[in-house]
């Protein structure tokens, strides 16, 4: 389905991709991997033909389709969003609007015996039957449920992009391009804008995709659990594993142990080789030798070896005075902006020494939990903080508190004590700072960069309660190894804000679930915390819980009650939609009875005192075209049923 030819890639002298080839069959799933800057991104403009090789070909056939999500791209804000998204309709939109167009023209005419009313009733059937492979009736129901795995909440889908943020715009754009279901998918760090329950649910969409994948993500357990084939990016070479990442990873490192006995071998050689030339080249009698050696030389394709990624670099938070055993108590605090709230009695002890997950989808109050605890937000309630608990907090906005005049070196050597600044550049080439980096000003920064360095500083201080808001944003594997590492090996408290399974696992021991107003206490680790809750299967994400409609009354329902009416309201709405899926189906065997009388006749028009004659065949195509509609909304309401019934489980 793709195919790469001997691919170069040159940029003034330097070789990206040193004719490269692979191929990539229909319905493969395949992890594009290598390290910051190998060209992963780049291989991906190549193949939806945003750059251009320097030499070799891509081969895609002409009838492919193609669905890209770059990691950064303009999104438009002038729509809501459900209109937004229904653009990945197009080709249905304008059939829909055709075949209104049409109908309207055919009711209007009489000359029924013309051959432009034939064939408005051809054009009529053929888009009415390509509006239905389409799914014409089903794209809004469609639309709603991938909205709602992605995150939006039904009353969100009314609202202007123009409200949302660029992450929850990006969500938008991902929608439009599963809902296009093109051939290809190329995905570039898809989960930088999701939380932990979008993710899982992207993760079964993409497992039961039908088509192809190359996917570009620092996210081990998403390349895990999505894709078995892994393609390598080093140092301009692709090295191909059929195997899903963690196995490529220690595959990798049996290639990585073969490639360096290789090149060792072979510079042994080289030396031995130049040594000869050096000894003997003024020697007459070893001219002819010589002159082989230096041929034999030449001929050499010397080996190359990528700079270790993972080189052991211990990296520890600084000792920091022990706190009370308490560390952090909230009371009933509830948090509101305006009429808002975004949760509200919530309650919960971390103790000295515990490490917990703040958990949710985006927008349920993890990082506004995270700013009252630090003191940063007003709220209503109690919260106690520890005996001497000295607090760092990593913030998405953290790189604002930094110099932005001082260089990167200037801005870690100020805040370096002890043995830890012999370690300096090290530790700043973990976090991706390299080479003339360290001498880039702050304010030259990019956000990413700025998040990493203020990762880096909040490292480097003596504190025994730690905050992290999303701390593996903008950080590759091997970053957030060495800071997984320094958490284990920590001895204080952490909180952390995370929807990174691989990261978290392993790491806490509590799970605080964020969900529909409140905080709910979860022992164990994530992963314990996801099977519990069942988020493998998302079916509770297509649906919120119903909210009362009557507010004169919802404050004096008890909860059973309110259980009870809602699942009465439910079971209301489930019997109309039977009711109509019955209706539709007894129509559609009056309509397909009345087609099978007049096919009949057109088998054997001699035997029939029926004529047939011009408002014969203009009955026969109203049939039919009624049998198609008919179909389509049979069709819908089948959907509409499914929903409902994925609704019913989520609840229960």
């Amino acid at each position: 389905m793709i195919s790469l030819n001997q691919l170069t890639v040159s940029f003034g002298g330097f070789d990206l991709f040193k004719q490269i080839s692979f191929l990539v069959s229909s319905k493969e799933r395949v992890g594009l991997v290598g390290k910051n800057g190998a060209g992963k991104t780049t291989l991906l403009r190549l193949i939806v033909g945003q750059m251009a090789p320097t030499s070799g070909s891509i081969n895609i056939p002409k009838e492919v389709s193609i669905g890209y999500l770059p990691q950064q791209m303009d999104v438009a804000n002038s729509r809501t969003v459900i209109n937004e998204t229904m653009l990945a309709f197009e080709e249905a939109i304008a059939l829909h609007n055709e075949i209104d167009h049409i109908t309207k023209e055919i009711e209007n005419r009489t000359d029924y015996q013309s051959d432009s009313y034939a064939q408005l009733i051809n054009d009529l059937t053929e888009k009415s039957e390509r509006y239905g492979i389409l799914g014409g009736d089903t794209l809004e129901a469609k639309t709603e449920v991938t909205l709602l795995g992605l995150g939006f909440r039904r009353s969100d889908f009314s609202r202007p992009t123009l409200e949302f943020s660029g992450g929850w715009r990006m969500r938008i754009e991902l929608a439009k391009i599963l809902l296009s279901e093109p051939n290809i998918l190329l995905l570039d760090e898809p989960t930088n804008h999701l939380d932990i329950e979008s993710i899982q649910w992207l993760e079964d969409y993409l497992k039961a995709f039908n088509g192809s994948l190359i996917l570009v993500s620092h996210d081990r357990a998403f390349l895990d659990n999505v894709t078995q084939r892994t393609i390598e990016i080093s140092l301009g070479r692709v090295h191909d594993y059929r195997v899903s990442y963690s196995k490529y990873v220690e595959l990798r490192k049996e290639r990585r142990e073969q490639q360096l006995a290789a090149y060792k071998n072979q510079q042994k050689q080289i030396e031995d080789t130049k040594d000869f030339i050096k000894r003997f080249r003024y020697q007459a009698t070893k001219a002819n030798q010589v002159q082989s050696r230096v041929k034999q030389l030449d001929k050499i394709e010397v080996i190359e070896v990528e700079e270790e990624d993972n080189t052991a670099i211990n990296i520890r938070f600084p000792d920091a005075p022990r706190s009370g055993e308490l560390t952090v108590k909230v009371d009933n605090i509830t948090k509101r902006y305006g009429s808002n709230t975004v949760f509200s009695n919530a309650n919960l002890d971390i103790v000295r020494g515990e490490k917990v997950a703040f958990v949710g989808r985006n927008g349920e109050g993890k990082t506004t939990l995270s700013r009252i605890i630090v003191g940063n937000l007003d709220f209503e309630g109690e919260l106690k903080i520890g005996h001497n608990v000295s607090i760092g907090y990593f913030a998405q906005n953290q790189d604002e508190l930094m110099d932005p005049n001082r260089t990167v070196l200037e801005t870690i050597d100020r805040v370096a004590v002890g043995e830890v600044r012999t370690k300096i550049r090290d530790i700043l080439g973990a976090f991706l700072f390299r080479g003339e980096d360290v001498d880039k000003k702050v304010s030259v920064l990019s956000g990413g960069e700025r998040n990493r360095l203020a990762m880096v500083k909040l490292m480097l201080q003596p504190y025994n309660l730690l905050v992290l808001d999303e701390p593996t944003n903008h950080l590759d594997m091997r970053s957030k190894d060495i800071l997984k590492n320094a958490l284990l090996n920590f001895k204080g408290t952490a909180i952390v804000v995370s929807h990174d399974r691989d990261f978290l696992s392993g790491l806490v021991s509590k799970v605080f679930e964020f969900r529909d107003g409140d905080v709910k206490e979860h022992i164990g680790g994530v992963y314990e915390f996801l099977e519990r809750r069942k988020l493998e299967n998302l079916k509770e994400l297509e649906v919120k819980k119903a909210e009362a409609k009557n507010e004169n009354s919802s404050d004096s329902i008890s909860g059973g009650k309110k259980q009870w009416l809602d699942k009465k309201e439910q079971d209301k709405v489930k019997r109309k939609v039977a009711s109509r899926v019955e209706k539709a189906e007894k129509e559609i065997e009056q309509i397909e009875s009345q087609i099978a009388k007049k096919d009949a006749i057109l088998s054997n028009p001699d035997g029939s005192n029926t004529s047939i004659d011009d408002d014969f065949f203009k009955q026969y195509e109203e049939l039919k075209t009624k049998l198609n509609s008919t179909m389509h909304k049979w069709e819908q309401l089948l959907y509409e049923m499914e929903i409902l019934e994925s609704e019913e489980k989520g609840k229960d």
